[in-house]
């Protein structure tokens, strides 16, 4: 244990700012988790949509290009996500 004023009041400074940034870090290690599931999460809707799209494009309610194209627009906006 430090003898000095100074020393002993840097000792708590330092515990409180290490239990400051290991909240913080754990939070972001958290936010993280959470974006990644949303990613996951968008990519498998983005499977069933496509699926959906080519029955509607095969039964003729949509135009194979339109069909085409809300699938690459889709894509996009997950691969965009990335």
């Amino acid at each position: 244990m430090a003898n000095i004023k100074s020393a002993k009041k840097r000792i708590l400074v330092t515990a409180t700012k290490a239990e400051k940034n290991k909240a913080i870090k754990s939070k972001i290690k958290t936010y993280i988790k959470k974006v990644e599931a949303a990613v996951e999460a968008a990519e498998e809707a983005l499977k069933v949509a496509t699926v959906e799209i080519d029955k509607a494009c095969s039964k003729g309610v949509y135009h194979k290009n339109n069909a085409a194209r809300k699938v690459s627009r889709l894509t996009n906006l997950v691969n965009g996500m990335n």
